[in-house]
């Protein structure tokens, strides 16, 4: 999937551009844009499929209409969605290797407000590192950071005190957990 750079100071993107690619992604003429639709036309920099997980997680947060797919409305915010987390990712891939390390992942993490321990960021890492060699690509480092923002708003609603510390029941942490994965 190409990508249009659109950001503060910069001309929205066409609508007829938009139309075409909607148009492309759009593989059975629907109208509408499954789950494996939008895996097939994301390109996370490898041959490998854009993870299903991150996939997913987009339909989710941009299904309007509760359809299961993305329309054309619905693509719009996407595609800004997915522009804006590219050129994030862009800027702190700082030696261009197409990947996030841990030092990367850090880097972004800290600049988004999170303080987490070193221990914690091997541990995102080797979650979110899908092959194993040590780096993040495109489409997990968004995952790993809707995932961290989610929980992070999560916690902080039982949070109330805003000192990092929860008390909760097990059936509460429970609610939370499944809660999240809907």
């Amino acid at each position: 999937m190409a990508y249009a750079h659109q950001g503060y100071g910069q001309p929205q993107v066409d609508q007829n551009f938009l139309w075409q690619i909607f148009g492309r992604v759009d593989a059975d003429r629907s109208g509408a844009i499954s789950a494996k639709e939008l895996q097939t036309a994301l390109s996370n920099g490898t041959w490998t499929p854009f993870n299903p997980e991150t996939v997913r997680l987009m339909i989710g947060m941009f299904d309007r209409d509760n359809s299961g797919t993305i329309n054309f409305q619905e693509f719009q915010s996407l595609w800004k969605y997915i522009t804006d987390w590219q050129n994030t990712f862009r800027s702190y891939d700082r030696d261009n290797s197409g990947t996030i390390d841990k030092n990367e992942l850090k880097s972004a993490l800290t600049s988004f407000g999170f303080r987490l321990s070193d221990r914690f960021y091997d541990i995102l890492v080797r979650k979110f590192d899908r092959q194993g060699r040590g780096h993040v690509h495109f489409d997990d480092f968004i995952q790993c950071c809707v995932t961290i923002q989610t929980l992070t708003g999560s916690f902080q609603q039982f949070d109330t005190n805003r000192n990092g510390w929860i008390d909760i029941s097990y059936e509460q942490f429970l609610t939370l957990v499944f809660s999240l994965k809907s």
